[in-house]
């Protein structure tokens, strides 16, 4: 009886796992302006910085220039942590903060990795005022 209890309860568990092991660490493209985003571990928590875009290409230097907050449009925009505060895992992170420097607003995220090479990136006003992305892993 136990033999087969416990079968039972390591093959629920392969069921109920994720197909792929991936960390959620690493770089990833957005899939508006050729926007690149460094997903790391920050403690307990995940978060995330802008490494590249378009805009950046074009002018390195570009600032935070529709920050809703005067005093943080003189960051620049390249190396701007804006993913923040996401908790859980393995593949789903809740809790989060996404800064939007397109809009200059903070929006309450979600993640959760869909493969090995793709998360889904929710970013919420106030629900149901969601806006979702899939990003792709570039490394």
């Amino acid at each position: 009886m136990f033999r087969t209890t416990m079968i039972a309860a390591a093959a629920f568990g392969l069921l109920a796992s994720p197909a792929f092991a991936a960390d959620v660490a690493g770089l990833w493209q957005t899939p508006t302006n050729g926007g690149q985003v460094e997903i790391s571990h920050c403690g307990n928590s995940l978060c995330g910085k802008l490494v590249n875009s378009n805009h950046i290409r074009e002018n390195p230097a570009l600032k935070d220039v529709k920050n809703k907050d005067e005093s943080q449009r003189v960051r620049t925009l390249k190396g701007l942590q804006m993913l923040y505060d996401f908790t859980g895992g393995p593949t789903k992170w809740t809790g989060g903060k996404v800064y939007n420097p397109d809009d200059g607003g903070t929006y309450s995220g979600t993640i959760e990795l869909i493969g090995e090479n793709q998360m889904k990136l929710k970013g919420c006003i106030v629900a149901p005022f969601c806006k979702t992305q899939v990003w792709t892993r570039l490394r």
